[in-house]
C-alpha cells in the first residue's frame, strides 16, 4: 500500500513538471479588479485576474478523450508518468459555463454546481502568468461576502497560499501549462 502511495505520488510530480498544454479550450483568465489601501495613500484599485486551479480542468489527449476519469488515470494513455505527460494537456477554463464562475469588476461570483461540476478553487493573479504575492505581515485583509443565497451546509472560505509567484515555471521549465 505504501509503495502505491509513494508511485502515485511521484507519477503526479512527473506528470505536473512535464504538462503540455491542451488547444481545445483557450485559457483567458477572467479580469477582476482588487483594491490596496494605506493610511499614506487611502485605496488604489489593483487590476486583477482569476485562475481556475489545475485539478478542476480537464485533462486529454489530442483526440479529447479523458486521462483522468473520477480517481483514476486511463492506464491506456497513461501507463506510466513520462508516457502521461506526453500524451495528455490541461486545457484552458470555460469559466461560466463549465464552472459556474463569473467576474464583474471587483465582484467574484461562484455557483457551487453548474451542470455536473462541483466546487471550484480559484487564485488571484497579478498578470496572465504570474500570481498576486501578499505581504501580509502588519496589514489587513478584508473581503465582503454575500451568503443570502448560499444554501445551507456550505462552506466559504478564502486562503492565503504559500507558492512561487510563478507557480513553478522557472523551477520545472518542461511545465508548459
Amino acid at each position: 500500500m505504501l509503495q502505491s502511495a509513494i508511485l502515485l505520488c511521484a507519477s503526479l510530480f512527473t506528470i505536473a513538471r512535464a504538462q503540455e498544454v491542451g488547444a481545445m479550450s483557450p485559457e483567458v483568465h477572467p479580469s477582476l479588479s482588487w483594491s490596496k489601501c494605506t493610511t499614506s495613500s487611502g485605496c488604489v484599485t489593483q487590476a486583477g485576474k482569476v485562475v481556475l486551479d489545475a485539478n478542476w480542468r480537464w485533462v486529454h489527449n489530442s483526440a479529447g478523450t479523458n486521462c483522468y476519469t473520477g480517481n483514476q488515470w486511463d492506464a491506456t494513455i497513461c501507463p506510466d508518468p513520462v508516457t502521461c505527460a506526453a500524451n495528455c494537456a490541461l486545457d484552458g477554463a470555460q469559466y461560466t459555463s463549465i464552472y459556474g464562475v463569473s467576474t464583474s469588476g471587483s465582484a467574484l461570483t461562484l455557483k457551487f454546481i453548474e451542470g455536473s461540476n462541483i466546487g471550484s478553487r480559484l487564485y488571484l493573479m497579478a498578470t496572465d502568468s504570474a500570481y498576486q504575492m501578499f505581504n501580509p505581515l502588519n496589514q489587513e485583509f478584508s473581503f465582503d461576502v454575500d451568503v443570502s443565497t448560499l444554501p445551507c451546509g456550505l462552506n466559504g472560505a478564502l486562503y492565503f497560499s504559500e507558492m512561487p509567484s510563478d507557480g513553478g515555471m522557472a523551477a520545472h521549465p518542461t511545465n508548459k501549462a
